[in-house]
């Protein structure tokens, strides 16, 4: 019991937040081409490649935030990538994506090795991260200390980008118009909406969130890079996006217990649980979720079938 309290304490929430952020922002990189009905698993590939550039302009210029805008901005061009290939050239949104994940993976490679002449791993001290907030006052209470203090810029910003993703998607006309593409691609178009300018904003926007979850994962939740440092975490957020059938609150709600389940992974190899049971938990909590996800879909056909008999 007492081995379980230090495994799971008040600490956990804060390992919590800190391991749900990247996920949610490349979730939510792929809730808003799911709206207009784009899969877009190129979120890894974004993810990784923005992670990259981050670190890299960080080191050479000292600035964080231009290695976020760098970020970005390489986030975007791989979204470029992506929607021409989808979009003007027809390709298989699944294939493009997952293309991307790999020649992104193998390009990281060589430029770790001819940029930052190293292999496997590049960190300095050099690298400006992104700051911390901290308050002063919470150190009085441990409690509160140990939940509360200590997050990186955009940690600290989840619940107003959450409802910001929300208010866009549901209560402007730019996200009804989204969402209508999503529902009915024909009736957008007959009502007179720009489906394939629609569909490539969308695109464009996914690039820029990406670009945010890689800067965050390397210069936010880390201080460094590592090769294939995403492990997965593209993947995770497509997932919760299924889980939460694109919405941006349920979403998060998925990305919260994929986090939850990352903190207590580092916590049980910590006490000395095989290091493979450990590795399998986020992929183990990915399959749980998507079922979760089919079967309540399934439910809700079942419903809807039923209500039309």
């Amino acid at each position: 019991m007492k081995g379980l309290t230090s495994i799971i304490d008040y600490s956990i929430i804060h390992a919590t937040i800190r391991a749900s952020t990247p996920i949610l922002l490349a979730a939510f990189s792929a809730v808003i081409t799911q709206q207009a009905n784009i899969l877009n698993v190129g979120v890894e590939g974004i993810m990784l490649m923005s992670a990259f550039m981050a670190v890299y302009v960080s080191f050479l210029t000292g600035s964080w935030i231009l290695a976020v805008l760098a970020a970005v901005v390489v986030g975007l061009l791989v979204a470029v990538i992506i929607g021409l290939a989808h979009l003007k050239y027809k390709g298989d949104i699944f294939a493009v994506g997952m293309t991307v994940n790999l020649l992104v993976l193998a390009l990281t490679r060589f430029l770790l090795q001819k940029l930052l002449k190293a292999s496997g791993s590049f960190y300095s001290a050099e690298i400006a991260p992104m700051p911390k907030i901290h308050f002063a006052f919470l150190e009085k209470t441990p409690i509160l200390n140990s939940v509360f203090n200590n997050y990186s810029l955009l940690e600290v910003l989840i619940v107003p980008i959450v409802v910001l993703m929300w208010f866009v998607l549901y209560k402007t006309i730019w996200g009804l118009r989204t969402r209508s593409i999503g529902l009915n691609e024909e009736a957008a178009e007959t009502a007179g909406i720009n489906t394939y300018k629609r569909k490539f904003q969308v695109i464009l926007l996914s690039g820029v969130i990406g670009g945010l979850a890689g800067a965050h994962l390397s210069l936010g939740y880390s201080n460094m890079f590592v090769e294939n440092m995403t492990n997965g975490r593209g993947f995770m957020g497509v997932a919760a996006m299924f889980f939460g059938n694109a919405n941006p609150v349920f979403t998060t709600i998925g990305c919260f217990i994929f986090g939850f389940a990352d903190s207590i992974g580092a916590r049980l190899q910590a006490y000395g649980f095989p290091s493979q049971f450990v590795l399998m938990i986020p992929y183990l909590s990915t399959v749980i979720i998507l079922a979760i996800s089919m079967i309540s879909k399934q439910r809700k056909n079942k419903k809807m079938k039923s209500a039309v008999n």
